[in-house]
């Protein structure tokens, strides 16, 4: 071949930068998708990849991974990936978006996802106007678990719900996705597409195009939904689940553009960057004075901390006041501080726990698996918590006795009456804070100034004030009257 010929070869289709050279889910498919033959997702997939390409935008994009069959995307794209819980992708775009502003945050989702659990996710996130792109894969069933009716699913249409094919008595009516979406005022564009034949897939690419460049103009809030076909979960073979697109799908949801402000649409302004955290008691309406003395916001220069707390007892013990008592505490004091409740229907006698995380680093999850202390409010909260204390961590037990079948080597126990020593001191209800005494004095993480700060914001009634704060004292002095006795509780201290 000549040197002439060699010049004027191009290349009109060939893998898209913005694929990973290999993927590399499985070890001895590296070279392929997961995907079945004829499924929609890989055709996507590719309008979506090139999007990215000729745009120029793959350092900046942010793709959001569905629940669903498209769940592995973060195996396929070279982007930044986040991976978001069943129907929540719009929620975490947002969140991608506000944060980082400067990038290109697309979530993709199949009509499971986004139109049944997710559909007050993309509801509002649409109403907000979100400067996000949404691709909506939508091929009117629950594909990756077995073929049950969705939201999208046809009348008539048959699936492992609706055997005898879907009802508008019994399952209701197709929800159109698109078509609601377009009454709200805030979206810029929306356009139905479908993977029928090869003219729709030329439409279908401009699209998607059209909704990426969007983002990068900053008009606002994109979707594009696909018509796309199930050969496996239809029981069709490819070519009949392309033509079903074309021929049946397409009657039940038009393709059509159903918002385009694009040209009037004037690009979005920034958000107002978060204050500054020397701003924040300015905004909250603390004066300096209102500050404790020793309030130096410099605890966590001073050593590496991350406390790790799970408090769990019965609805109206007091669990999760106990929590944010700590959580804000931490916070006065300087630390990274997390609080997540968790708590049963019921508001007295159910089940309640709270996590609680205090650190000199930024926080990594809220979640508090492994404590490094437990407080443990009644006997089936300590069974149920028992086992997941860290080695070298404390358990406070609210009890006469340690349960002898709960005793682990290398976990320190504080077992006391604190309901009894609480009503002694005016209220059994305080027992949450004598146990908290208790919690402080064992880790010292905390200054006084902090806790009492932190009790002055959350609780309001001068008279439980001043019994929260003797019930505090009394906690600290408990913890030193065990140390004083010489038991193994000494022992545990000196090893912590």
């Amino acid at each position: 071949m000549s040197s002439e010929a060699v010049q004027e070869y191009t290349v009109a289709q060939g893998r898209a930068k913005s694929f990973y050279t290999r993927y590399e889910r499985k070890d001895e498919l590296q070279h392929q998708t997961h995907y079945c033959p004829g499924c929609g997702h890989g055709t996507v997939h590719k309008m979506l990849a090139h999007a990215i390409d000729e745009l120029g935008v793959q350092d900046r994009t942010i793709l959001i991974a569905p629940v669903g069959c498209a769940v592995f995307t973060y195996y396929y794209f070279d982007v930044g990936n986040v991976q978001a819980a069943h129907g929540r992708a719009p929620a975490v775009a947002t969140a991608m978006k506000r944060s980082r502003p400067e990038s290109i945050v697309i979530s993709y989702q199949g009509d499971g996802d986004l139109s049944a659990i997710g559909a007050a996710e993309i509801l509002h996130a649409a109403n907000r106007g979100e400067n996000i792109s949404v691709i909506f894969v939508n091929n009117a069933i629950y594909s990756m678990t077995g073929g049950q009716a969705a939201p999208t699913t046809l009348i008539g249409q048959k699936s492992t719900t609706t055997p005898e094919g879907r009802s508008a008595m019994t399952e209701g009516y197709p929800l159109h996705v698109s078509e609601l979406l377009a009454t709200l005022e805030a979206p810029v564009y929306m356009e139905r597409v479908g993977l029928g034949d090869n003219k729709q897939i030329a439409q279908a690419t401009r699209a998607v195009r059209r909704a990426v460049e969007n983002q990068t103009r900053g008009l606002g809030f994109s979707m594009v939904e696909v018509l796309s076909p199930c050969p496996t979960i239809w029981k069709m073979n490819p070519i009949d689940a392309q033509r079903w697109v074309r021929d049946v799908m397409e009657k039940t949801f038009p393709l059509g553009v159903f918002r385009d402000r694009t040209k009037e649409t004037a690009p979005r302004h920034a958000l107002r960057p978060a204050p500054a955290l020397d701003a924040i008691p300015r905004l909250l309406g603390l004066a300096e004075e209102d500050l404790p003395a020793d309030h130096a916001h410099t605890v966590a220069r001073h050593r590496e901390i991350d406390l790790q707390v799970r408090i769990a007892g019965f609805g109206g013990q007091g669990v999760l006041l106990l929590g944010e008592v700590l959580a804000e505490a931490g916070l006065d004091a300087g630390l990274e501080v997390s609080w997540l409740p968790s708590y049963g229907p019921e508001m007295r006698s159910g089940t309640s726990n709270c996590h609680v995380r205090l650190s000199s680093q930024p926080v990594d999850s809220p979640l508090v698996t492994v404590p490094s202390v437990l407080v443990a409010m009644n006997e089936p909260s300590l069974r149920k918590f028992d086992l997941t204390v860290r080695s070298g961590g404390w358990v406070i037990y609210n009890g006469d006795t340690f349960p002898a079948d709960c005793m682990r080597d290398g976990v320190h126990v504080l077992a006391l009456p604190f309901t009894r020593l609480a009503a002694e001191l005016g209220d059994p209800r305080a027992a949450n804070m004598v146990m908290l005494g208790a919690l402080l004095e064992i880790d010292g993480v905390l200054p006084r100034a902090s806790i009492e700060a932190a009790l002055g914001r959350l609780v309001k009634n001068p008279r439980w004030i001043e019994l929260d704060e003797r019930a505090l004292a009394r906690g600290r002095e408990l913890f030193k009257e065990s140390l004083r006795q010489g038991s193994w509780a000494k022992e545990s201290r000196a090893e912590a």
